[in-house]
């Protein structure tokens, strides 16, 4: 049975290649810079390099092939996933180095996972439970395990030092897994505002994560790998020289919440919008509304084709006004206003391709391979 194309080839593909064609894209369409995008990928890739740690982006951002070769290309040891479905998605267009970075429970999922490591050589998974390693065990996988450690937020990873030496002692016994090191990722504190505050929370969990590796070396179970940190951390956790490996992930788009936060990346992806309504002299309608961008971090920033000054607010599932200063007018009907994704990651998960352009060309549609992906 042939693939069905994706909706966006079917309406775009013959824009492909001809010069203003963004402004012909059916809306809402979630472009990428390709330019900024490149920009972001080298700017990480050379400071990773400088700070020497290896860099293992997480393509839970991005959830694309295409982006992760980029990524590779570049100098990446390989990329994470948030979830196994991330992991098959991009392993079935070939892309290596993959790390599950959220613990894999139950037997369907272990039995998934038991099925790509056979496809996926070098595959690593975080475990932070003993049952959940004795499922692990019990299924013949041959992959490397991680101890996850909790960062003190009680999402995912092991309460204390004790528990993590019990783990690696019982990975490095199984004759099917090899224990690989420890994960430690911060999320909580990747969004701090005030960067002297980040710093500081973030250097408190590193030594706490330091007394950690103590009892694994201790133990005679010193961590080759230490992976963890973000977009938001990655200065402060290259000067703190514990991490030997950076999960960023955000930095290659760039969102609302970490341009609040000062880290100095490209905006590469927007959300192009059309004007469909315009008959109230206050404000014109947009054809993007809730299930076009995650509505957890607030409304998306306007970036082009409003009045400065402008406002968006979200008016229904389909729906969105902007709303200029008073005194201005509204965008007339059909432009196309340029919005910012307000959390990346979520908003990307909302489509199916990314249209990729050079300036105001589209130059390719892009799968998101891991849309949906959340078992």
């Amino acid at each position: 049975m042939t693939a069905q194309p994706l909706h966006a080839e079917t309406l775009h593909a013959h824009l492909i290649g001809r010069q203003g064609s963004r402004a012909d894209l059916n809306t809402p369409a979630l472009i990428v810079d390709v330019g900024a995008l490149d920009r972001n990928i080298a700017a990480m890739a050379a400071f990773a390099a400088k700070a020497g740690q290896a860099l293992r982006p997480h393509a839970k951002t991005h959830k694309c092939a295409e982006i992760a070769r980029r990524q590779i290309a570049a100098g990446a040891v390989g990329v994470c996933c948030a979830k196994l479905g991330e992991a098959e998605a991009l392993a079935a267009q070939g892309i290596t180095g993959l790390l599950i970075t959220s613990p894999v429970v139950g037997p369907a999922a272990v039995a998934r996972l038991a099925a790509l490591a056979e496809r996926a050589p070098g595959l690593m998974a975080t475990v932070d439970h003993p049952d959940a390693l004795e499922a692990l065990i019990a299924s013949g996988a041959a992959l490397t395990l991680l101890v996850d450690i909790d960062p003190g937020i009680h999402r995912t990873g092991v309460a204390n030092a004790a528990a993590a030496v019990a783990l690696a002692r019982r990975i490095g016994e199984a004759p099917n897994l090899t224990y690989g090191g420890v994960q430690f990722y911060c999320g909580a504190q990747q969004h701090i505002e005030d960067v002297a505050a980040r710093r500081a929370a973030l250097a408190e969990r590193t030594d706490y994560l330091k007394t950690v590796i103590a009892a694994l070396t201790e133990a005679g179970l010193a961590p080759a790998l230490v992976t963890g940190g973000g977009t938001g951390s990655h200065l402060i956790d290259g000067d703190l020289g514990v991490l030997t490996e950076l999960q960023v992930g955000s930095y290659i788009f760039m969102d609302r919440q970490y341009a609040d936060c000062g880290v100095a990346f490209e905006t590469s992806l927007m959300i192009d919008a059309r004007v469909i309504s315009a008959n109230h002299a206050a404000l014109s309608t947009v054809d993007a509304g809730f299930k076009a961008f995650a509505t957890e971090a607030g409304p998306p920033p306007i970036l082009k084709g409003a009045p400065e000054g402008s406002a968006f607010h979200f008016m229904g599932d389909e729906h969105g006004c902007v709303v200029p200063p008073r005194g201005e007018p509204p965008p007339a009907l059909g432009r196309i206003v340029v919005f910012g994704a307000p959390h990346c990651d979520p908003t990307v998960n909302l489509y199916d391709a990314y249209h990729a352009v050079d300036g105001d060309t589209l130059v390719g549609i892009w799968p998101v391979d891991g849309r949906g992906r959340s078992a």
